[in-house]
């Protein structure tokens, strides 16, 4: 009976899946609650996606499903903030403008590149493409602490050109400890973002190594999502994710409601 607080509705542009759809998947695999957290990415770059979500829509659309599921399932109001170390006014504007219980803060971009796109990759390593992105992720995480968890954070591995074969903790181990830091002093969550397995990584996002480190570092809050943008992939592999993170030596994942954490056995 978990709690699946990363999802994606049809109010995130790179989601076809009514809101209702994804409500009734849930129901019917037995989830005690759900977190829609639609994506805002505020002055992102190129011209596929804006991630732009209507949030009065949005706002309007979830709480009439809550009220007609409320007897079926918990459902949460959230949503993935796209961080930019530019955005200083506005990314704490939009954490504040609605009565959210759940706030991701994600880095999507890198010194204005997608690592979605080949050109993030183009004329340098793969490691230097991962390290550019993890020093973006740390100058976030030093702008702004007004988010309850850090999402995927390695999720620049999802798109390199060997995607996590030569890819570990050691290579970029100083800066990865500084966000691991930075989170904890800050009282911000980790998330353990399960499409890591659907992308065939064969782990989370963040890798074992991570998930074992912030523990070492005194790291607590969990968060656990699927990043389903569809009803096939909520919850995805929740169970493998659970003993992986009991392997780590956690016995707690957390869950917010009105921005305040509550504590749930694995």
């Amino acid at each position: 009976m978990y709690f699946d607080f990363h999802l994606h509705s049809n109010f995130s542009e790179d989601s076809t899946s009514s809101m209702e759809e994804m409500i009734k998947k849930g129901i019917a695999l037995h989830l005690k609650g759900m977190c829609f957290t639609e994506h805002m990415d505020l002055d992102f770059p190129g011209n596929s996606f804006s991630f732009l979500t209507n949030l009065d829509m949005y706002t309007e659309t979830f709480l009439q499903l809550k009220e007609k599921y409320q007897s079926q399932i918990t459902l949460y109001f959230g949503l993935e903030v796209g961080l930019q170390p530019h955005l200083k006014k506005e990314i704490p504007q939009l954490c504040s403008s609605k009565n959210f219980d759940f706030l991701i803060g994600s880095t999507h971009v890198a010194n204005r590149l997608d690592p979605y796109e080949a050109a993030f990759f183009e004329n340098r390593s793969e490691k230097q493409a991962y390290q550019n992105y993890f020093e973006v992720l740390l100058k976030n995480l030093q702008t702004y602490s007004c988010f309850d968890t850090c999402g995927h954070i390695d999720y620049v591995v999802r798109y390199g050109p060997s995607k996590n074969t030569h890819y570990c903790y050691r290579n970029h181990a100083d800066t990865l400890d500084e966000i691991l830091k930075t989170l904890i002093y800050n009282g911000i969550g980790m998330e353990c973002n399960t499409s890591g397995f659907k992308y065939g990584l064969g782990q989370p996002h963040p890798s074992l190594e991570i998930f074992t480190r912030y523990k070492e570092l005194g790291g607590e809050i969990i968060t656990l999502g699927s990043d389903a943008h569809s009803p096939s992939y909520i919850a995805y592999d929740f169970e493998k994710a659970s003993a992986l993170l009991k392997s780590c030596g956690f016995h707690y994942y957390t869950i917010f409601k009105n921005r305040k954490p509550e504590f749930i056995p694995l």
